[in-house]
């Protein structure tokens, strides 16, 4: 039932590439942006750019021949231009002095406000001008204190009044004293005379500028004269100095959109090809499951040849080689070869490998001892010597056994080989249970016999190296 299994799968693989052939591409296609449009109408504006430039040109060539002379003209204008600038650099010397000046006088007249306020506040709090008018007011007080009738609260506050006018007696001399020193001090009148000098330096430097000015204008106006009426020659050169940028954002504008027409066929692209990277992977997946379907078919196919076959038949030639180095003188009688019995499948053939042609090696070499032995020879069951070649050497160490080199070692080896043999028949033996259900394990479960044999066949390696260490 298994085989039957893995070949239902194996119809399934086959038709699965029809299915795929009646799959359409249902991806929307796009086109590539046209490059050599871009470049064409980008020529086209650059060509325009191109003639503006050229028109440009010829027009500054006009005017730089009406402009003739112009070196002797920007040199006097140069130098009138230079000559002005002086006259106001020393200007404006002049009346940062000035500035100065007047900053000066206007301190002072503030210190002096500030004096005079100080002295009107002291005149203000003592109330008198002189230390006479101060007597002759203690003098009233004391009078109207000893010829009037008074109450005791009058008579404190008169007191009172008394020590006070006596406390601001010596303040009115100082008061005057303040008032001589203010009329003497110089609130910035010396200054003014300063500022009259630096008027009349700025005026006179004011008309020297102003002269300079008139032959500088009287210069440009007469060069106006000389190069006649260029004003519509200048505009146009103008107007085309700003047709020029204007043309320029049209290119730009069109080299942008076909970079995002660009960018939008490379995503395009880049889904076009994610989607046959996958279809390719669903392809490569469905032909690793079908070559997987019929590698297991394969490997249950192979369980139908007999295992071992060849290391037998190697050991039962082996055994015939070794049981004719024994066998006595006499007519040479024909051994009848002993077939094995192999359990096959109907119509299945026994295929000898290569080993099957060692025979070859194995009877001519006893026929060769025979006919060349001398009559000096012993008889009986003595030991002789055994004469090998590289084959038999190479197919003693094929079986892992070393090779007889007289006649006594050949019953122990024949006991290896029988041992061998019976080894062999018993793997076979154990093939023929397990057959079958190997077979279902490979078609269903993907079970891989090789793999486990070499692993088998690598721990009994290990374990044998372990024995002899």
């Amino acid at each position: 039932m298994a085989p039957k299994v893995a070949a239902d799968a194996k119809a399934k693989a086959k038709a699965k590439p029809k299915a795929d052939k009646k799959e359409e591409d249902t991806t929307a296609h796009m086109e590539r942006p046209d490059r050599a449009g871009l470049d064409a109408a980008v020529q086209k504006i650059q060509e325009d750019i191109d003639a503006l430039k050229a028109k440009q040109q010829k027009l500054s060539e006009k005017i730089g021949e009406r402009r003739g002379g112009s070196e002797v003209f920007n040199a006097k204008r140069q130098e009138l231009m230079a000559q002005r600038n002086e006259f106001t650099e020393k200007i404006d010397v002049l009346v940062k002095q000035k500035e100065g000046i007047n900053g000066q006088i206007g301190e002072k007249r503030a210190e002096g406000q500030a004096l005079k306020g100080d002295l009107a506040k002291m005149k203000k709090s003592i109330g008198f001008t002189s230390e006479a008018d101060i007597d002759q007011k203690i003098k009233e007080i004391e009078f109207k204190m000893h010829h009037d009738s008074i109450s005791l609260k009058d008579e404190k506050k008169y007191l009172q009044e008394i020590q006070e006018l006596k406390r601001n007696r010596p303040k009115v001399a100082q008061v005057n004293k303040k008032e001589e020193e203010l009329k003497g001090v110089d609130y910035g009148s010396s200054m003014k005379g300063n500022i009259q000098g630096i008027n009349a330096e700025i005026n006179a430097l004011r008309d020297g500028r102003k002269k300079i000015q008139e032959a500088l204008t009287e210069l440009i106006e007469g060069r106006k004269s000389e190069m006649g009426d260029m004003g519509p020659i200048i505009a146009e050169k103008e107007e085309i100095s700003k047709r020029i940028p204007e043309t320029m954002p049209e290119r730009n504008t069109l080299r942008d959109e076909f970079r995002a027409k660009e960018q939008e066929y490379r995503k395009y692209m880049d889904e076009v090809r994610a989607e046959r990277q996958k279809k390719s992977m669903e392809e490569r997946e469905a032909r690793n499951k079908e070559y997987d379907l019929v590698r297991r078919q394969r490997a249950a196919d192979k369980l139908d040849e007999q295992p071992h076959v060849a290391e037998m038949t190697l050991i039962e030639q082996t055994m015939a080689f070794c049981k004719s180095l024994t066998a006595s003188k006499g007519p040479v009688v024909a051994e009848e070869k002993k077939e094995t019995s192999y359990d096959l499948p109907d119509g299945a053939e026994v295929m000898l490998k290569k080993e099957d042609r060692e025979e070859f090696y194995y009877a001519p070499t006893a026929a060769k001892k025979k006919g060349k032995k001398k009559g000096g020879a012993k008889e009986g069951g003595s030991s002789k010597p055994i004469k090998h070649n590289a084959v038999t050497f190479g197919l003693f160490d094929t079986l892992k056994l070393d090779a007889p080199i007289t006649t006594d070692e050949i019953p122990a080896l024949l006991e290896k080989l029988e041992a061998q043999l019976e080894e062999y028949k018993e793997k076979v033996k154990v093939w023929e249970e397990k057959r079958e259900e190997l077979k279902k394990k490979i078609l269903e479960d993907g079970f891989d016999p090789a793999s486990e044999e070499k692993k088998e066949e690598e721990a009994e390696e290990k374990a044998a190296e372990k024995a002899e260490d």
